[in-house]
């Protein structure tokens, strides 16, 4: 069984933190609460938790997992921002978006969208995933915790013990969660698409939407 660690939602404690982040760095997998819902994630390194993550989720190889980061700033190393995008993630982020964004090369190959070589990003509002990301430094490999079948993400946190806490390696819970995910917004092509409307507020971009009738394949 996972260890599960109650951890405060806006003043999460620092020693709490701090073992959440090592067994990130022992290539394990998490449970934890975001500014939408809460997600499995991972290192970017750690191919063993990814490949659990995928597992636990039924993902296949064209389901991109989100990056999570601390800042806009540091995702010039994983995606491509022209100056268009930047002013659209700048409006928007931190806070509850998804933007699809082309991979750079240095993105490992197995974890970019492979026909078409793009990625995730998100920073999420949540004192807990902040907090998370300045003690792991370094971007979160993340998917949204809902399980095969289920209509919505998994809330209640006695629930999340009973279905994954035999397949992660951690659990940090800070009480119920949301039941929607984030708005996923497709930034690969002009003018931007949006696949999934979630909690964010597409009308904080400024731009007029045509929604894609696609699945929505990228999560939290």
């Amino acid at each position: 069984m996972a260890v599960t660690l109650q951890v405060h939602p806006q003043n999460p404690q620092p020693r709490l933190l701090a073992q959440a982040v090592a067994q990130l760095r022992n290539n394990g997998l998490l449970v934890y609460p975001t500014d939408t819902c809460y997600a499995l994630g991972c290192r970017i390194e750690a191919k063993s938790a990814q490949d659990r993550l995928r597992r636990i989720r039924q993902l296949d190889v064209y389901h991109d997992l989100s990056l999570l980061f601390a800042s806009i700033s540091q995702l010039s190393d994983y995606a491509k921002l022209d100056d268009r995008n930047f002013a659209l993630l700048r409006r928007s982020l931190p806070g509850p978006f998804t933007f699809i964004l082309p991979a750079t090369h240095d993105l490992p190959r197995r974890l970019a969208e492979p026909r078409k070589r793009s990625v995730g990003v998100r920073v999420p509002q949540s004192p807990v995933v902040q907090a998370l990301l300045a003690e792991l430094g370094e971007p979160l490999m993340s998917s949204t915790l809902q399980l095969p079948g289920d209509p919505k993400p998994l809330q209640d946190p006695e629930e999340i013990i009973e279905a994954v806490g035999k397949q992660v390696d951690l659990l940090l819970l800070a009480g119920p969660g949301q039941d929607r995910c984030s708005t996923v917004i497709d930034l690969t092509a002009w003018p931007p698409r949006m696949q999934r409307l979630g909690l964010g507020d597409p009308a904080l971009l400024g731009l007029d939407w045509q929604q894609d009738d696609s699945e929505a394949r990228v999560g939290v």
